[in-house]
């Protein structure tokens, strides 16, 4: 593939910048996001566990950030990193992620409640406190190592997305070597900064799920909002070449369903938020192929001599085979009772709803089963995998 650095905006590229790097684009999906953890799982595999790091690029948005992080903050050793994240997922559970005995469930689902009802005047916080994902990243991830990372060359730059509240604007927070400049384009801007755990907690926070974080002069939520090109930080930072996981599946039955029954929150709200994860990839991948294809039909005269400045890029799209909304289904009992109480009376536990617990379900047989499939899609495409680093570089 070919396309311009910013997926559908004309950008510079310095020539110390056009050294073959690849990238990583890791998105956004709560739980889901195990499933990435299966994809560069076998990504290790196929390249025969190396310590070298594969992409010097690594970007997330939502819990693709955390894990994106994770990986920057392991960067001198692949292998190692992709060993600490699978020990991370495997053994997840809802209570690493957010509290989940009753009082404080009941606490934040009263708060919903009275706000909605016009009983209290004050903004209601969130559904679910994080708080434990706080405390668990403030404990695992050492910041510092990204940049003696980047000195040391086994890392480039690392980026996390996060959407601003007041501004609408889709920020991209970046820690990178010299050379990387920050970018503006319409409603969406990155940002130079010296990566900190607020940034990953921003990202990562789903609307309505999660509180807010305030970064800087705003409050920032989940990167996935109003992320219109999520491919677009990568090309920023230089990759010649994007490794993009989705977590959900993008080939979908052309004939329509029919239902006589009136959806129920859990379905709304679980469109919603595929609304939000999946729909802006799609149609940044298409704008990117559509770049691609116009490329090719320019002289390569005619683009050396061109101010604009244009270059071949390999995408990688990785996506489940298998619905992981149909996976949760198969999980949403092993859900905390008191999340089970509070998600009953919405419709999530029913298969119909399932879209919306696949979000919130951080447990250990569904994290597994995630990375499982991760595992095996990309092993699928293995041949396309080894393709994908012919003649990429660390540094």
């Amino acid at each position: 593939m070919a396309s311009e650095a910013s997926a559908g905006n004309v950008a510079q590229f310095p020539t110390a910048r056009l050294k073959p790097r690849a990238g990583l684009v890791l998105t956004g999906g709560g739980a889901r996001a195990a499933y990435q953890v299966g994809v560069v799982k076998a990504v290790r595999d196929v390249l025969g566990n190396p310590v070298k790091n594969p992409f010097p690029i690594v970007c997330g948005t939502s819990a693709g950030a955390i894990n994106a992080a994770a990986l920057a903050v392991q960067a001198d050793d692949f292998t190692r990193a992709v060993a600490n994240l699978l020990e991370v997922w495997e053994h997840m559970r809802c209570d690493h992620v957010y509290r989940t005995d009753f009082p404080s469930i009941m606490k934040s689902g009263a708060r919903w409640l009275a706000s909605m009802m016009l009983i209290s005047r004050g903004n209601p916080v969130s559904l679910l406190d994080n708080a434990p994902l706080r405390d668990m990243l403030a404990k695992t991830m050492q910041f510092e190592r990204i940049q003696q990372h980047i000195d040391a060359g086994a890392l480039y730059a690392v980026c996390v997305t996060a959407s601003g509240y007041t501004s609408g604007q889709s920020v991209s927070f970046f820690q990178g070597g010299s050379g990387l400049e920050g970018w503006a384009r319409n409603q969406r801007i990155g940002a130079a900064v010296v990566m900190q755990l607020d940034y990953l907690l921003a990202s990562s926070a789903l609307p309505f799920i999660f509180p807010a974080v305030k970064v800087h002069r705003e409050y920032f939520g989940d990167g996935s909002m109003r992320q219109i090109a999520p491919v677009s930080p990568a090309l920023h930072l230089g990759a010649d070449r994007v490794l993009i996981v989705g977590t959900g599946r993008q080939t979908m039955d052309q004939a329509r369903a029919r239902s006589n029954v009136y959806p129920s929150l859990a379905q709304i709200a679980g469109h919603a938020l595929n609304s939000i994860f999946l729909d802006s990839l799609a149609v940044d991948i298409e704008r990117l192929e559509r770049i691609n294809r116009t490329v090719t039909l320019i002289p390569p005269d005619k683009l050396e001599g061109s101010r604009i400045s244009l270059r071949p890029v390999k995408v990688l799209f990785i996506t489940p085979s298998q619905p992981i909304e149909r996976i949760a289904a198969r999980f949403v009992h092993e859900l905390p009772r008191s999340v089970r109480f509070i998600l009953r009376p919405t419709g999530a536990l029913s298969r119909s709803g399932s879209n919306l617990a696949s979000y919130l379900l951080f447990e250990e047989s569904f994290c597994r089963a995630l990375i499982d499939l991760g595992y095996q899609d990309t092993m699928a495409r293995e041949a396309e995998v080894k393709a994908f680093f012919v003649g990429t570089s660390n540094t």
